[in-house]
């Protein structure tokens, strides 16, 4: 009987708050939000095009960096669309089903992109610590399945969590106030035993947080130490500048997950968790790009070369 009333949803959709509460402010986050979305799928859909079309850029660095712009193409395509919608339109209803899809999807990238940081961080490792057995060490065929098994997991961790939420009840009110599906908001929505739900979700966050940051640290602790016995200045700065760019998508990527989940909030305090939420789901996925190819000389050349390309043959079309 308790399992039957579990599976017995009666809401069948959801009202968005989003940032309805600031009515005058509805265009402008719409124009905001429009441009950074359109920053991000056209920052990244560059990243993997210049990856491909350099010959350069042919290395396993750059194969992790264009999948990292993947899964953030994906995981903006996923949360953007639906919060720019629900700021133009009166109808900010989404149904169960949607919400849980979407909730999967965000939920499936955000830990794939998790660990995707991790492995770019293990080949800043090899590449500065063992850098004679570099192309061997990090074959096509070992990063593959580095990548095969990030998407695996997160899609995984994501099912159960996504699972234990589906299994609720919701059979009071339907409107959340939030602009997303997100865990907390989809919980505080249920009328039935969430401690399976929260345990799960609970244990899969930690040890995969714990396990990429352990990642990270031993990776970053072996880099240093093996920097900091190199002999030539010239040595240190190139080992420090491969590197630089990774802990920095690291620490915004990591920072705002602690803020997001580790930081207590007020109940009542939903408008800071919306900020927050905003810095996590749209904003990383538009810095990502600027942050690796503002740094990279070889990815600035090719987009030089591919503008003056592009230049050159309009300027003779139009001759």
């Amino acid at each position: 009987m308790v399992h039957e009333a579990r599976n017995q949803s009666t809401v069948t959709k959801f009202i968005l708050v989003g940032f309805s509460e600031f009515p005058q402010l509805q265009a402008p986050i719409f124009l905001l939000f429009l441009t950074i979305y359109t920053v991000t799928v056209v920052g990244n859909v560059g990243i993997i095009i210049v990856r491909k079309i350099n010959p350069k850029l042919h290395t396993p660095m750059y194969f992790f960096l264009s999948h990292l712009s993947f899964l953030d193409i994906c995981y903006s395509s996923v949360i953007t669309p639906k919060l720019l919608e629900i700021l133009v339109v009166e109808d900010r209803t989404m149904s169960f089903n949607g919400c849980m899809t979407q909730f999967f999807f965000g939920c499936a990238c955000v830990i794939t992109e998790m660990f995707m940081l991790a492995v770019m961080v293990y080949d800043r490792f090899v590449a500065v610590c063992n850098p004679l057995l570099y192309t061997v060490a990090m074959s096509y065929k070992l990063c593959a399945l580095l990548v095969a098994v990030t998407y695996m997991w997160g899609g995984l961790c994501s099912l159960i969590i996504t699972y234990s939420l589906v299994r609720l009840s919701y059979c009071g009110s339907n409107i959340m106030n939030h602009f997303v599906c997100e865990y907390s908001a989809i919980l505080s929505l249920s009328c039935s035993d969430t401690s399976f739900s929260q345990m799960a979700c609970f244990i899969i966050s930690a040890f995969n947080e714990m396990c990429s940051l352990l990642i990270i640290l031993a990776s970053y602790v072996f880099i240093i130490a093996t920097v900091s016995r190199m002999p030539s200045k010239g040595g240190l700065c190139k080992a420090f500048s491969t590197c630089t760019s990774h802990l920095t998508a690291i620490s915004i990527f990591h920072g705002i997950i602690l803020l997001l989940y580790c930081v207590p909030h007020d109940k009542s305090s939903w408008l800071l968790v919306k900020v927050d939420t905003v810095l996590f789901t749209v904003m990383i996925p538009m810095l990502n790009p600027l942050i690796y190819s503002l740094r990279n000389k070889d990815v600035k050349e090719t987009v030089r070369r591919l503008i003056n390309s592009k230049l050159h043959s309009l300027h003779i079309k139009f001759r």
